[in-house]
């Protein structure tokens, strides 16, 4: 009789994440590192680069059918970039796409942005395994 564990499937095997770097702010870092560990959750990940609109994005959104947009935003725009996104996802009949936030995201702003429809708001401070394991089950 085998006793070990069998290894679990990924938790976001089958999903695919847009991952995207909206406004002016020129670092992304933090966006390919999160993009690189949804891969290896399972993600099939896509990622747009720097400095892209949020008409451009919601666009690749619903041309490339992902499960969920990740922004990630260090510029302090994060407020008028989120409402943008949203308004273009909704205008393409995509609102049903979950939407994530990461970067620099002060404490005060995360109640507003949930508000706005942010199924997550994520910091540097996170631990990847809490970032994953949260977005596994939002898109479960």
């Amino acid at each position: 009789m085998n006793t070990e564990a069998q290894p679990s499937s990924p938790p976001l095997r089958g999903k695919r994440i847009l991952i995207a770097k909206p406004g002016l702010d020129g670092h992304d870092i933090g966006a390919k590192v999160i993009a690189l560990a949804l891969r290896d959750a399972g993600a099939s990940v896509i990622y747009t680069g720097l400095r892209k609109s949020p008409e451009l994005i919601a666009r690749v959104a619903v041309d490339e059918d992902v499960d969920a947009v990740g922004l990630s935003i260090l510029s302090g725009s994060h407020n008028d970039l989120v409402a943008a996104t949203v308004a273009e996802l909704r205008a393409r009949g995509a609102d049903d796409i979950a939407l994530f936030v990461g970067g620099t995201i002060p404490a005060d702003d995360r109640a507003s942005l949930l508000a706005a429809g942010v199924k997550g708001v994520y910091t540097s401070e996170m631990h990847l395994d809490e970032v994953i394991g949260h977005i596994a089950e939002v898109l479960r």
